[in-house]
């Protein structure tokens, strides 16, 4: 399966999200359904100044990449761009944002109902392996910088660890980038962070994103102008976690 998320999407799809005493804004850059095994999902959230989000966990495998604003999660910042991801059934948090607000993709392979509060783990946690993992990118690049580039630049920030890794790269104008699943995971999701890039026939622009599961072979291409890309690896739900 290969799914794409867009910002032409995204400005249809934007909405107010009523939490607690406050409002967060919504947009789906990528939908595709509420199958329980496989729905890749990608939205931005748009949480307001000098807010507190209680800590919570989710039913679902999920990254989230943050891209504007300032916040922590935790103790630790969330300057942009940081990548942020939590396991089914890990709880995180509490996640505050600063003061001009702080916007975050949130990443799944599968569709999910929303948060459950920390405070409910007794009633609605299930037993099972927790993961987490978190790496700070830094500020996407200039176009000038990327444009001047003579060689890719390619790492991983997060290394390869039973199906999940975070690849970060930096492609010269035109260069092509094979995007290889990492032994064991289930999926990747690709971001564009600056420049441009092509994949599967798409033009993709900063924010935006392609999805494939393993079966899938994806390369991408940059545009005239260079691309900055991350690169997220979702392991495969925990059996524990697995829907019946």
């Amino acid at each position: 399966m290969i799914a794409i998320g867009t910002r032409a999407r995204a400005e249809q799809r934007r909405r107010v999200i009523p939490v607690a005493e406050t409002t967060f804004y919504k947009g789906e850059w990528m939908e595709a359904g509420e199958d329980p095994r496989l729905s890749p999902t990608v939205f931005l959230a748009e949480q307001p100044p000098n807010y507190k989000l209680e800590p919570h966990f989710h039913r679902q495998n999920q990254f989230q990449l943050f891209v504007a604003g300032s916040g922590s999660m935790g103790p630790v910042r969330t300057d942009p761009v940081t990548v942020h991801y939590a396991g089914a059934y890990t709880g995180y948090g509490p996640l505050l944002s600063g003061p001009e607000g702080v916007q975050y993709f949130t990443i799944r392979p599968v569709f999910d109902t929303g948060i459950i509060p920390a405070t409910q783990a007794r009633e609605k946690m299930v037993r099972g392996p927790k993961r987490h993992a978190q790496v700070t990118l830094g500020a996407p690049w200039e176009e000038a910088a990327l444009a001047a580039l003579k060689a890719p630049e390619d790492a991983f920030a997060i290394p390869a660890d039973r199906g999940l890794a975070v690849r970060h790269v930096r492609l010269p104008p035109g260069a092509a980038c094979e995007l290889q699943h990492v032994e064991g995971s289930s999926s990747l999701f690709v971001f564009v962070l600056a420049g441009a890039g092509t994949v599967a026939g798409e033009e993709l622009s900063p924010w935006e994103s392609a999805f494939a599961t393993r079966d899938e072979r994806l390369t991408l291409q940059a545009g005239p102008r260079g691309a900055e890309i991350v690169v997220l690896h979702v392991p495969p739900t925990e059996p524990e976690y697995a829907p019946a």
